[in-house]
């Protein structure tokens, strides 16, 4: 049920066999594209008018003959100077196929500026007394309104005098007017570019990947936008939900903070910048929990570190003398086996932090290794460390956060009833890695008796 145009027959040169198409409003025409149910002409000619069919300017000629039929060069070099010219070409004069070849011409391909000009391949012939077009399409944009979809234009019947001469023809595209020949055209399809381009362009590859449905491509998003549709923010902005993507202000800065993010680019969805170690906020503009600012614009935050607790430590029960408070704990600091039998347990822990709690010091320690213990069962991990604020104010034992000490104390009822409790008469050494060995023999020792001796 194919519906085809067909020539007045037996029409040969110089006489010309003219089809126009009048669109009813002005277009920028992107491409056209002719479908011919009999051979392809062997000369052909596209005309366009801007005054309503007044006058006439070439747009393009296809023919075997170019400096015969229209005084042009074939295939000739297409160049700035003269891209707006219409150009002669022997492409798609060949004889074959017989039915259903196309002539196809657009203004975007090959063209310095973009605006090409590309046959699709498909050949005329010029054996028949008359040519017959089975569809004729023109891609056309209207402002920003209309490079979306092509015009496809059918005939209202079977057959319609119009177009292919065997001579020079003029195929005229009519940019105002009234339908004319029988012929109709289709609703043209809007670019959508959400309110944020005045322009847009056709793209026959991208109309093409559609399934021939949109070829449109916004030119010059506005408002922050980017996108084909101008439908996502461009870099350095994200999206502001609490607006369609259609309002002018639908995209928001990031306003990441210049020393504190790590980039300027955000989160696209949320404005989440990317922040620097230790640093917060949806801007990166603050210190996190546990980090002061500093004075580094490549680290803006550090890490807090723990207070000693001896410059803190104060207590009304402190003693007046610490030297005779401590004097019993004073002496060598060296580890024999007579004061690994001393003591109730012995352990190298490692301190993590430090709290005031009353009168007391409580220290969270990660016990590293266990050497020795007494009733209360010590175990590997953390575990938390007693120590009254009298002895810790004198110095007795004396420890400081993020360093490793072999301890050996006394079991003694702690706070809280958990953990472990150190006081002046403790051993508190900073740890040595010789020392491990040495304590493993004090282990074996007092598994054979050795401690009771001793």
């Amino acid at each position: 049920n194919l519906t085809c145009w067909q020539s007045d027959s037996y029409v040969q040169y110089p006489h010309n066999v003219t089809l126009t198409l009048s669109l009813g409003k002005k277009f920028e025409v992107t491409y056209v594209s002719l479908q011919f149910c009999s051979p392809r002409p062997e000369s052909m000619a596209i005309h366009k008018s801007m005054d309503y069919g007044k006058t006439w300017v070439p747009f393009q000629f296809y023919s075997t003959q170019c400096r015969k039929m229209y005084n042009k060069p074939s295939r000739a070099a297409i160049t700035k100077q003269n891209e707006q010219e219409a150009v002669c070409t022997d492409s798609h004069t060949d004889v074959r196929p017989l039915s259903g070849g196309l002539i196809a011409f657009s203004t975007l391909d090959g063209r310095p500026t973009e605006l090409d000009l590309v046959g699709m391949q498909s050949p005329p012939y010029s054996a028949l007394p008359f040519y017959e077009a089975a569809d004729v399409q023109l891609g056309l944009s209207s402002d920003c309104s209309a490079s979306a979809s092509p015009v496809h234009v059918r005939s209202r019947t079977s057959r319609v005098s119009s177009a292919m001469h065997t001579g020079s023809p003029r195929v005229g595209t009519s940019v105002a007017g009234a339908d004319a020949d029988g012929l109709r055209s289709l609703p043209l399809a809007a670019c959508n570019c959400n309110l944020h381009a005045r322009r847009c362009r056709f793209n026959m590859e991208l109309y093409k990947l559609s399934g021939r449905k949109s070829g449109g491509v916004c030119l010059n998003c506005r408002h922050n936008t980017a996108g084909r549709h101008c439908h996502y923010c461009k870099e350095g902005f994200y999206r502001d939900l609490s607006k369609p993507i259609s309002h002018r202000k639908a995209c928001k800065e990031c306003d990441c903070h210049p020393v504190g993010a790590a980039g300027q680019t955000c989160n696209q969805t949320t404005g989440q910048c990317p922040c620097k170690d230790g640093v917060t906020g949806i801007t990166c503009n603050r210190c996190a929990k546990g980090y002061q600012q500093s004075r580094s614009p490549i680290a803006p935050c550090i890490k807090i570190p723990a207070a000693p607790p001896t410059t803190a430590a104060s207590s009304t029960e402190e003693p007046a003398d610490c030297d005779s408070y401590c004097k019993a704990s004073k002496g060598k600091l060296k580890i024999n086996m007579k004061k690994y039998c001393k003591k109730d347990y012995a352990v190298q822990i490692h301190i993590l932090k430090a709290e005031k709690n009353a009168d007391w010091w409580k220290f969270t320690v990660n016990i590293i290794s266990v050497y020795k213990q007494g009733s209360n069962r010590i175990r590997r991990g953390d575990q938390t460390l007693w120590i009254h604020s009298k002895d810790i104010a004198c110095k007795c034992p004396k420890i400081k956060p993020m360093k490793k000490y072999l301890l050996l104390g006394n079991n003694e009822d702690s706070p809280d009833q958990s953990g472990i409790i150190a006081d002046k008469t403790s051993l508190v050494i900073q740890w040595r890695d010789t020392w491990a060995r040495r304590l493993r023999k004090f282990q074996q020792r007092e598994k054979k008796g050795k401690c009771k001796k001793a």
